[in-house]
């Protein structure tokens, strides 16, 4: 087999969603919003406080999950992604909202997916307030679904990580994923087309870092998860102008989905779209023993 297949050709440019942001800044900013584009918006409260809010998808992972009775993973992707983006601002997360729209809406599937949130929100502490579900037939064909949810939280104005303080010689430690996690399900539904999987680590849900994030308060410069866009484009959000992340690819053990994806996948794509085995990753001025290093500022 040969690594031919890409994002690209699977029907998802990382480069349009690229250019959506900064063609939607100057709309975006002219609201009063500064730091378009980072994991998590930031808005002032006037008290020495801001709110911290992120929005997301699970995209097209469904579309794999539901035949395979693993709609609940989903809903805990949601959550998880929602939340970890939120933290990597520093922030502690308070709440969070939902979005299940289908061209019919299934209760048994719509409760798997709050399930799957909801658990995921009892051990990340965040309240699972509310939400909308909406019947669209003639927007989404028959059988599909879309689920979306927005996190908010807190974060006092002196404790936010924002990578300012990165400097070159910085270590950046790696924490592992559960597996391809929620991102760059198009092109795993390509490679499914003419290879099956059914490794665990294929719909395992995203693992969620709010703990991890919070043990290095005081000593992280920078936080990013590892989402769409690989360990290199996620980094790139929270490094300073003038800093680029180098990565050791060796540094750790890929999960199995991830050496069934390569047979299909050419490596720099693989690191252009995947997580790779590593979800989380911190900038600190040095590793703790124990740590995973997998690479430094330059």
């Amino acid at each position: 087999m040969t690594g031919s297949k890409s994002y690209a050709r699977a029907g998802v440019s990382l480069e349009t969603a690229d250019a959506v942001v900064e063609r939607l800044r100057a709309a975006v900013e002219s609201t009063g919003a500064t730091g378009f584009g980072a994991f998590a918006g930031l808005h002032p409260l006037g008290d020495g406080r801001l709110l911290a809010a992120s929005t997301d998808s699970i995209g097209t992972k469904p579309m794999v999950a539901r035949p395979r009775g693993a709609l609940r993973n989903c809903g805990g992707d949601m959550a998880a992604h929602c939340i970890n983006d939120v933290v990597t601002c520093g922030a502690d997360p308070l709440i969070l909202l939902d979005y299940v729209a289908a061209n019919h809406v299934d209760l048994e599937e719509v409760a798997a997916l709050i399930d799957g949130a909801a658990e995921v929100c009892r051990v990340a502490g965040v309240a699972l307030i509310g939400g909308e579900t909406a019947e669209l037939p003639g927007v989404y064909r028959e059988g599909e679904l879309d689920f979306a949810a927005t996190c908010v939280g807190i974060v006092a104005a002196a404790d936010v990580i924002d990578g300012s303080t990165v400097t070159a010689g910085d270590v950046v430690i790696g924490f592992p994923s559960a597996g391809v996690h929620a991102n760059g399900f198009t092109l795993v539904r390509e490679v499914l087309a003419e290879e099956d999987y059914d490794g665990p680590d294929l719909l395992a849900p995203t693992r969620l870092y709010v703990a991890e994030a919070r043990a290095l308060r005081g000593r992280a410069k920078a936080f990013a998860h590892v989402t769409g866009g690989g360990i290199l484009g996620n980094l790139s959000r929270v490094l300073p102008e003038g800093r680029n992340a180098e990565i050791d690819w060796e540094a750790w053990e890929r999960p199995p989905v991830f050496e069934w994806l390569a047979r299909h996948v050419a490596e720099d794509e693989l690191r252009r779209v995947f997580n790779l085995g590593i979800g989380w990753c911190a900038v600190v001025g040095e590793a703790a023993p124990g740590e995973i290093v997998i690479g430094h500022v330059g």
